[in-house]
């Protein structure tokens, strides 16, 4: 689908990223048909946040195997937007699945998952505790060359906001805890699987998988991943040719990981997914950084910037992607 363009007659637009939805949702579908029948699975299991991405999977994993063989979660925590479950619930309605809710709340904090972070966090706000509201932050790429270095974002209980510059310990820290929520709902959805004999669908996009905006063997594990070759832009038109309701479409993409609101872009990518996405196409397909910036409205420095980001970001994150290293290959099983 994402062949490089002959240069001589292509000319970059944002429609340069549109695709036949439903040529697309029909190979998606035999995709995970084939892939189940491989792996002797009947049905899918997949986390439902009421985003876009969770929603359209649900719509495609609808289409591939019934709605009787699909099973959605709802794993609630503590820092949750409640918005999220009662869209999440919408999808489920909308597309007729069973769906639980599993608050993972409790787990959680009888892990130490908010007492470990709050103890980081209070290195810089020792008064940090009930009331309180945090979330990290990036730096803008497009803002100059360099690190994008994280910053620490506390509201206290009068609703005042501060920024404070992280040391890596505490970074490290606040990141390491909130990775739990993660692992903790991957577990809950594997074992929904294992009880009905299911495959677990992930559900990252191709912006969220190229860059590693995921938790190893947290939402970044799963059988399937049907979605993964898609720009984010092509799952909202998948989504609209989905039937996935209109309020999901209009939705900003967020993280709902902390407990203050924060968008995507704040947390991990340079821009808003329409251009980020215009920015990974052309480098990953060769257009020029004038051709980028003219459609994407920025500068081709910007675009530069962008292009610097995404590939400090591969570097980072290639680890993610790979699975359990041997010392020596186990030839009589493939790997």
């Amino acid at each position: 689908m994402n062949i490089r363009p002959d240069q001589d007659k292509f000319v970059f637009s944002a429609d340069s990223l549109k695709v036949d939805a439903a040529a697309e949702t029909d190979r998606i579908v035999e995709g995970l048909r084939a892939q189940l029948r491989g792996m002797r699975k009947r049905g899918l299991v997949l986390g439902l946040s009421g985003g876009i991405d969770s929603s359209v999977s649900v719509a495609l994993a609808v289409r591939a195997v019934g709605a009787k063989n699909v099973f959605c979660v709802f794993m609630p925590e503590n820092d949750s937007d409640p918005e999220s479950l009662r869209l999440g619930r919408l999808v489920a309605e909308s597309f007729g699945v069973e769906a639980v809710v599993e608050d993972i709340g409790p787990t959680l904090a009888a892990m130490g998952c908010y007492k470990r972070r709050d103890a980081f966090i209070r290195e810089l706000v020792p008064d940090y505790g009930l009331g309180w509201a945090s979330k990290i932050v990036i730096a803008n790429a497009l803002e100059g060359d360099g690190y994008n270095i994280s910053s620490l974002v506390v509201q206290d209980p009068a609703g005042k906001q501060t920024r404070l510059r992280m040391p890596p310990s505490v970074y490290l820290g606040i990141v390491a805890a909130t990775n739990m929520k993660q692992r903790t709902r991957k577990q809950i959805e594997y074992y929904h699987a294992d009880r009905l004999n299911f495959a677990v669908l992930g559900t990252p996009n191709r912006l969220e998988y190229d860059q590693g905006f995921f938790v190893k063997n947290g939402d970044g594990a799963a059988d399937v991943k049907p979605i993964a070759h898609l720009y984010k832009s092509q799952v909202y038109e998948l989504a609209a040719y989905l039937d996935v309701p209109e309020e999901i479409r209009r939705r900003p993409p967020t993280t709902d990981t902390y407990s203050l609101a924060q968008t995507q872009e704040e947390f991990y990518f340079s821009l808003p997914y329409d251009r980020m996405d215009l920015c990974l196409y052309g480098l990953n397909n060769g257009i020029s950084a004038e051709a980028v910036a003219r459609v994407a409205q920025l500068t081709a420095i910007q675009v530069e910037r962008v292009w610097a980001d995404i590939a400090a970001k591969r570097k980072a994150t290639r680890y993610l992607h790979l699975g359990p290293q041997l010392v020596q290959p186990v030839e009589e099983i493939g790997h």
